[in-house]
């Protein structure tokens, strides 16, 4: 007589136990992962436009103490329009905040680029020193 041998019910029932605990954290850290790469694409952007701003701040001329702020221009100043620069990424905002120093010839000028993401505001913060004109 030849003896078969095979999984018994309570070695299947464990093997699908421990499946249905592993499925959904397995799909949670993917969830997790896909956030994580949006958000990392999102801090991205937000760097380029700091980038921008910052370029379009020490080209300028004067720059009054103070605040200012407002939303990104379709195209960059100085840029004709292709397909790659009307692509901008949307609801970007900008804040360009100018304070003295200790030295009278220069300035701190801190960008600030805030986005909405979820019920919160997100923000990334480059700052530099420029030399004041006026």
């Amino acid at each position: 007589m030849k003896s078969e041998r095979g999984f018994t019910l309570l070695e299947v029932l464990i093997a699908l136990g421990i499946l249905a605990l592993a499925l959904p954290i397995l799909l949670g850290l993917r969830n997790f992962d896909l956030d994580l790469h949006a958000r990392a694409k999102e801090l991205t952007a937000a760097t380029i436009l700091a980038q921008e701003k910052l370029i379009e701040t020490e080209l300028g001329t004067a720059l009054p103490l103070g605040e200012t702020g407002g939303e990104f221009l379709p195209t960059p100043l100085g840029s004709q329009a292709t397909a790659a620069i009307t692509n901008r990424p949307a609801n970007y905002r900008w804040k360009r905040i100018v304070t003295s120093t200790p030295l009278p010839i220069v300035r701190e000028v801190k960008i600030q680029i805030l986005w909405p993401r979820g019920a919160t505001e997100e923000m990334v913060e480059v700052s530099t020193y420029v030399f004041a004109t006026n």
